[in-house]
């Protein structure tokens, strides 16, 4: 009766997996070699960005990357050196690259790279005067406003903010902080509808894992992802958890695919890999990946069904059978 129990769920995982990513496809790594990769993101032109974080205590003081790889020449190249130890990354639509960059000697801003020009801005460095503790992920909606969560992992900087939180940047260039029960806020997505902006939890316990002893205990908090009502004002309010990944780690990163669903790169080490849910949170499929992952992006044009995946050191990309939400473009 198990054996039979456990074959009918296997079967099921397999119809699943058959309905979310490409039958026979496989994962193919086509980066390798760097510290902590991060925030992929794929330009208007198809190429595709993502960030190296390097620890500035484990690679002698390297101040972060963000590089570019190619799909057409298989070739990946450094784009930016040092990045601000930029983490998340995002194209607005003007197609125009914007970071978040954290501590450890970064920038703790929210910049915006002209990707014809070479030239950036800041967009976002203080709020209420006071630096952010370390901008990890953004999303983008179609008013042009910028969401990004603002935890700490690492870093030696003082941390002035009161809360860690997410914010909202508007066009005009004003900030406010619009959610400060999420606890230690990692991943931000909003909806293809607009109507929902989807948080991530993961709550490691430490503010600087980088200052602690090898091997320090820690009490880890609430591992989760939540959906917030995002309103028509930008203001959102907590809607329900949708997963609850506690005492597990939870995920990273996350993107929306055109029909609302939601691939989410999941830190779990009992079972890490990427988990694909409906908008109400259930799951529909999961692949595990070689290393622990850390964020996801789709392509786009005819690679708009290519998931890319940041795990490790290294980009992953595999076919799925929906194609990825973009913002749309405008000049």
């Amino acid at each position: 009766m198990k054996l039979l129990l456990g074959l009918l769920i296997a079967f099921a995982a397999s119809e699943l997996m058959a309905q979310v990513f490409v039958p026979g496809a496989k994962l193919e790594r086509i980066y390798e070699g760097g510290h902590l990769t991060e925030g992929v993101a794929v330009a208007p032109d198809g190429a595709v960005f993502f960030s190296d974080i390097t620890f500035t205590t484990e690679t002698g003081m390297q101040a972060g990357h963000i590089l570019r790889y190619d799909p057409r020449s298989g070739k990946t190249v450094v784009y930016r050196s040092p990045s601000g130890m930029s983490n998340g990354l995002k194209f607005d639509m003007q197609g125009r690259l914007v970071a978040a960059e954290g501590a450890d000697y970064g920038g703790r801003r929210i910049t915006r790279t002209d990707l014809a020009t070479g030239k950036s801005v800041i967009l976002a460095g203080l709020f209420e005067g006071k630096p952010f503790n370390s901008p990890n992920d953004i999303a983008i909606d179609v008013q042009g406003r910028i969401f990004f969560s603002d935890p700490r992992y690492l870093g030696h900087e003082p941390i002035e903010q009161p809360v860690m939180a997410v914010y909202r940047l508007d066009p005009d260039g004003r900030v406010h902080r619009i959610i400060t029960d999420a606890g230690k806020p990692n991943g931000v997505a909003v909806s293809p509808d607009q109507k929902t902006l989807y948080v991530v939890t993961n709550d490691d316990g430490l503010l600087g894992f980088d200052r602690l002893p090898k091997g320090a205990p820690a009490r880890k908090g609430r591992m989760e992802l939540s959906a917030y009502d995002l309103h028509a004002d930008g203001s959102a309010t907590f809607r329900r958890r949708l997963v609850n990944y506690a005492p597990e780690d939870g995920p990273d990163g996350l993107v929306c695919d055109t029909n609302g669903n939601l691939f989410v790169a999941v830190r779990n080490e009992k079972r890490f890999g990427i988990s694909v849910y409906s908008p109400g949170g259930d799951e529909l499929a999961h692949l595990p990946t070689p290393e622990r992952p850390t964020n996801v992006g789709f392509g786009r044009g005819d690679e708009a069904a290519t998931l890319y995946i940041t795990a490790g050191g290294s980009v992953y990309r595999i076919k799925t059978r929906s194609s990825g939400y973009h913002l749309p473009t405008r000049p």
